[in-house]
């Protein structure tokens, strides 16, 4: 099972990235690579890398970097753990460095649907407000303890770009954004990826993260969605494989910043 969730993962999330960014990003093809400015930090994806010789990786991977040095912007290389194994040396000899490994988890969204309900004194509803985007991205900064607030235009990005294929959900208690978490739905495929989730420290293990979810889950299958996949940190990625997801690869950024 993991290697058919994992062999789906490569066709119809990984080879679609192109096709469901926002519109307003710019992107820069280089033979296998995809490098996108957008309004963080620049992402850049690569696929079928095993047949590149050691030279001319090392040349795209320099050419990545210098497109980012050309706009002062920092760019991250999105690797997974069945890359090429040579991969993480090369971008860390070009001068870039590893942040936090994920795990790529997957399941079936109807499997997810009763997750967990809301708890007592949260509210959680979809909106598209640029107001509760930045409430969202402030929330989001807290967490995160960086300034994050680039998010509400990536999120507003989405919004324009494709209506139907986010739903962005807001969790509160009274009037304070607690967590926030969305639906990214992958356009011809059976996907649809889990983002977000980050909760305000004073409501996490309070089943905030499960509830929301759990609601995605639903509209996922309300949409006939079959897939959810998440890229999962520590703290959520033991939560959704008690859930049912399955482990199938890791996820790690490769970033570099100017100097």
């Amino acid at each position: 099972m993991r290697d058919e969730l994992l062999l789906l993962h490569d066709q119809q999330v990984r080879g679609t990235v192109a096709a469901r960014m926002p519109g307003s990003w710019e992107v820069v093809q280089d033979g296998p690579v995809l490098q996108f400015t957008t309004p963080g930090r620049g992402l850049t994806f690569a696929r079928d890398l095993d047949g590149v010789s050691v030279e001319d990786l090392d040349t795209l991977i320099a050419r990545v970097r210098d497109r980012a040095a050309a706009t002062g912007r920092t760019v991250e290389w999105k690797t997974y753990g069945h890359d090429r194994p040579d991969l993480p040396e090369r971008l860390r000899l070009a001068g870039f460095a590893p942040e936090d490994a994920e795990t790529v988890v997957i399941g079936l969204a109807e499997d997810l649907t009763a997750a967990g309900a809301a708890p007592d004194g949260i509210t959680i509803r979809a909106t598209t407000e640029m107001s509760d985007l930045r409430r969202i991205a402030a929330m989001e900064s807290e967490v995160w303890g960086q300034d994050l607030s680039w998010l509400a235009d990536d999120l507003r990005d989405r919004i324009a770009s494709g209506p139907d294929r986010i739903v962005i959900l807001v969790a509160e208690a009274g009037d304070e954004v607690v967590s926030a978490a969305w639906l990214v739905v992958f356009p011809g495929t059976e996907f649809a990826a889990l983002w977000g989730g980050s909760t305000l420290a004073a409501w996490r293990r309070k089943g905030v993260y499960r509830a929301l979810v759990a609601r995605r889950a639903q509209i996922a299958v309300d949409r006939g969605i079959k897939y959810l996949q998440v890229d999962a940190s520590d703290n959520s990625s033991p939560i959704l494989q008690r859930l049912g997801l399955r482990p199938v690869t890791t996820t790690t950024p490769w970033v570099w910043s100017p100097a």
